[in-house]
């Protein structure tokens, strides 16, 4: 919307300048340095249109619903970049599997870990995935699975990155990324970098959903817990 009515605004703005220079009588080298910047400014903002297009809106079947105690975070997932795990995301996700998890691993300017229903780490669905490991970055924002030593032990257990952590690159399946929410991911319960991450009374996860399968209204204003 800005960017169509950029250039008008500058028209109209050099209109002025121009009724206000002549009944002034000011410097002509001056006035005409002025309307060449103007007119310059008028073609770089007649050229946004573009280069800035709005956001492509979610699949709502491809849209995880994070809800923590602080807020909703939503991930759109990549099943695209991997296919057997956002199914499977979806699939657990769809049975209440994570609602009332914990985030159990969180290491501060590093990432938050969830998705074992033990809660220590040694948890799972029962079902291993083979890993679909690609270019994808670990950025702030990003989806990432858990995994152990084999690199097709991935389960259940993922991880939001806080930061960007190119040590992961190609190593770890990227299933998702976070498009809105981050300041509530940011207030997940932290543990300690010296402890593993390891956290005490962690944050839960209320419940998480994907999104073409909640209400409009819930999804406009979810009713989650106050903060504890």
């Amino acid at each position: 919307m800005l960017s169509r009515s950029y250039p008008l605004l500058l028209s109209l703005f050099l209109l002025s300048f121009e009724t206000y220079s002549s009944k002034h009588n000011q410097n002509p080298m001056l006035n005409k340095q002025f309307k060449s910047l103007v007119i310059l400014l008028g073609l770089l903002a007649a050229l946004l249109p573009l280069t800035v297009s709005a956001a492509p809106a979610l699949n709502p079947e491809n849209t995880i619903y994070l809800d923590l105690p602080s807020g909703r975070v939503v991930i759109q997932m990549l099943p695209n970049i991997a296919p057997r795990h956002a199914a499977r995301i979806k699939e657990l996700t769809r049975k209440g599997f994570y609602d009332g998890l914990t985030f159990h691993r969180v290491i501060p300017g590093f990432m938050a870990q969830t998705g074992d229903p033990l809660g220590d780490g040694s948890g799972g669905s029962g079902q291993e995935l083979k890993a679909e490991f690609s270019r994808m970055q670990h950025i702030r924002g990003t989806v990432s699975m858990a995994r152990a030593s084999d690199p097709n032990s991935a389960d259940s257990q993922f991880f939001i990155c806080f930061a960007p952590a190119p040590f992961l690159d190609g190593k770890y399946t990227v299933w998702g990324q976070v498009v809105s929410g981050m300041e509530f991911v940011d207030k997940i319960k932290a543990g300690s970098q010296y402890n593993n991450g390891t956290v005490s009374n962690p944050t839960i996860i209320v419940r998480m959903k994907v999104a073409a399968d909640v209400k409009p209204r819930d999804s406009a204003h979810p009713q989650l817990p106050p903060q504890n």
